[in-house]
């Protein structure tokens, strides 16, 4: 059986199901096992001179780990059974479509709540914001997390099978634990920063032209370059200018983070600004609708 056909069958599979708590709490999640392990070479490795050098080491140590581990899965009897299985644990589409609606549930509910429920997907201060803010940040994670959480790991899987998406999870997993600019891993977590860059740097385009074919926006593609660039980041800008552009909303913008304010600049500058409750059920819908794409085209790519 193809790639192609495998994936299919694991985002529907992920679709379906999600993450059933009740597997999840008698076996450890795969993304769980794999921060175990950035957290121990963490432990190890992240002390004294050269920190750079020893968080290149832990990166190659959790590439090839991850690696192997997929081409030894990927071999056994029963493989392919095991590659959707895992494909469909790794790939989060229903999960990060639920907790982006629940914020706009709980955005129609109160303020107090509707921070409690964001301040689980964003990591900036969330005690301040008020109702454009919030907005704002679910849909930025919607669309950050839909290129990191679902399309890469596709793309990756559709690539290398199981040991690309294993691959492409670890090194997320260890950007999102030590790629920060703090003084414990600024000098570490560089060489999973980085990495991470380069493997989200196609899946990222991807992710936005996806976004716009889905809502009939293929023209929109050429302005992107433009907002996409106002990001800070190199690819977190292009599914963030692109759900902008279809959701007619300015995103990014000024926010806090541990008390620092930062004036970051707005993406899609022209867009509404005042968004409410219902520009976050928009981007869930936008979320699925991409989604379906990405599976009608798996789908053609099988049967190709």
């Amino acid at each position: 059986m193809s790639q192609a056909a495998l994936l299919v069958f694991a985002m529907i599979g992920d679709a379906l199901l999600g993450e059933p708590r009740w597997l999840w709490a008698r076996l450890p999640h795969p993304v769980v096992v794999m921060g175990r392990a950035v957290a121990a070479l963490d432990a190890g490795l992240n002390r004294g001179a050269r920190r750079r050098l020893k968080g290149a080491v832990a990166v190659a140590l959790l590439l090839s780990g991850a690696l192997g581990l997929g081409a030894v899965l990927a071999a056994l009897p029963g493989g392919a059974a095991i590659e959707v299985i895992l494909a469909a644990a790794l790939l989060a589409q229903r999960s990060l479509a639920e907790h982006v609606a629940e914020v706009a549930r709980a955005l129609r509910r109160s303020l107090p709540e509707a921070r409690r429920a964001v301040g689980h997907i964003v990591g900036r201060d969330t005690a301040d914001m008020d109702e454009p803010a919030i907005a704002r940040a679910a849909i930025e994670s919607a669309a950050e997390n839909l290129s990191d959480g679902v399309i890469a790991p596709a793309f990756w899987f559709l690539l290398l099978g199981l040991p690309g998406m294993l691959a492409c999870k670890a090194i997320n997993t260890a950007d999102s634990m030590i790629g920060y600019r703090t003084p414990r891993h600024e000098a570490f977590g560089w060489a999973a920063a980085r990495l991470d860059d380069v493997l989200n740097w196609v899946p990222a385009r991807l992710t936005a032209a996806l976004i716009l074919l889905a809502h009939g926006r293929p023209g929109a593609l050429v302005r992107l370059r433009h907002d996409a660039r106002l990001h800070r980041s190199p690819n977190a800008g292009w599914p963030e200018a692109a759900i902008a552009v279809c959701l007619g909303v300015a995103l990014a913008g000024p926010r806090s983070y541990g008390g620092e304010r930062r004036d970051f600049p707005f993406v899609n500058p022209r867009g509404r600004h005042e968004l409410t409750a219902e520009d976050v059920t928009r981007a869930t819908r936008a979320l699925w609708r991409t989604w379906a794409l990405a599976l009608l085209l798996s789908a053609l790519l099988a049967f190709a």
